[in-house]
């Protein structure tokens, strides 16, 4: 591990941090391979169903394949309204990479978490720009719970990631903050 012990005056040595290794990889392989997952199932779903249809799941009357076409945003709010939240989905993309990008040793974690958000975010932005409407089709039986897709599901797992992760950080660092007081 360098230090700037022993360097010239007014010369940083940039020092190791504790936490690891460069981890941005884990948010581009992520990004690229989870949008490319989330359209491929998009478009198999648009050539296999027709809007309302579905296909038996491998869990019948638990999990099946139904297309529908939200116009809105997550779980079907702001039906016709969803074009006003493009911005926020580039911004949280653009967000996620810059904070990945700028933030290198964080956990894996956090990287992991940022690259399915700007993955979820951009894959229905895509469908939004070109279709007009985001194309859903995973479809929960045993309750009722709104038709979903692949880039939804990285959305929620990135953000009980970060829930996670951020609440483990704040348990760990409250005890520092007690003893200090």
């Amino acid at each position: 591990m360098a230090s700037n012990e022993g360097a010239p005056e007014g010369v940083s040595v940039p020092v190791e941090s504790s936490r690891g290794f460069d981890r941005r990889w884990l948010f581009v392989v992520l990004l690229i391979t989870m949008v490319a997952i989330d359209q491929a199932v998009k478009a198999w779903a648009r050539g296999a169903m027709n809007i309302g249809g579905s296909i038996s799941g491998p869990f019948p009357s638990i999990f099946e394949f139904q297309l529908t076409h939200n116009e809105g945003i997550a779980f079907g709010l702001a039906q016709g309204k969803g074009g006003w939240f493009t911005p926020i989905a580039l911004i949280i993309s653009i967000g996620a990479g810059y904070y990945s990008w700028r933030h290198p040793r964080e956990p894996k974690a956090i990287h992991v978490a940022m690259g399915l958000l700007a993955a979820g975010a951009l894959g229905n932005l895509y469908d939004r720009v070109i279709y007009g409407f985001v194309t859903d089709m995973f479809a929960l039986r045993f309750f009722r719970f709104p038709v979903f897709n692949w880039a939804d599901s990285c959305i929620t797992i990135a953000t009980v990631i970060l829930i996670l992760a951020w609440s483990k950080e704040a348990i760990q660092h409250r005890p520092q903050a007690d003893a200090a007081a």
